[in-house]
């Protein structure tokens, strides 16, 4: 079973949001993403944007995921693929609605995993096989999409 995870609130800007999360300056405006009336407006990027945009929905999961939710409800090794992107025009704006896979492993039983494998890893007694399988079987799968406003960089 998939938890639900909360949608970031819009009360303070994002652009403070992710400076004070993050250290990091980025030119951007607008909601969280989560669809596109709350689309995340680019307006400069130091990457190619496919990139930067995955790094903006990077920083939304790990909100999502682990800074706004209790230790013992937290997930680690949060990773996200792009799997699916179109682009759209509305109102002479240009938006880029990307899907993402999001992988992840409750914080606890991620440190476990790590912990075992470093203590069995060489041994004979330790099954990789195993190992990894239990990973895999404990290992959080949700899609999401993002929504990208990239009309002034493109």
């Amino acid at each position: 079973m998939i938890p639900e995870f909360k949608q970031i609130s819009n009360d303070d800007p994002i652009q403070d949001v992710i400076q004070s999360a993050f250290d990091a300056n980025f030119a951007v405006s607008g909601g969280w993403g989560y669809s596109q009336e709350l689309a995340t407006a680019i307006h400069h990027a130091d990457l190619p944007l496919a990139q930067f945009e995955h790094v903006l929905a990077s920083m939304r999961a790990y909100f999502e995921m682990n800074m706004t939710l209790p230790k013992e409800e937290r997930f680690g090794s949060i990773n996200l693929n792009e799997t699916h992107r179109e682009q759209t025009v509305q109102n002479s704006l240009l938006y880029d609605k990307v899907t993402y896979e999001i992988t992840a492993l409750k914080e606890d039983l991620y440190t476990q995993f790590i912990n075992d494998y470093k203590e069995g890893y060489g041994k004979e007694e330790f099954d990789m096989t195993e190992h990894f399988n239990q990973r895999k079987k404990a290992t959080l799968h949700r899609t999401v999409e993002h929504w990208f406003e990239v009309s002034q960089i493109i």
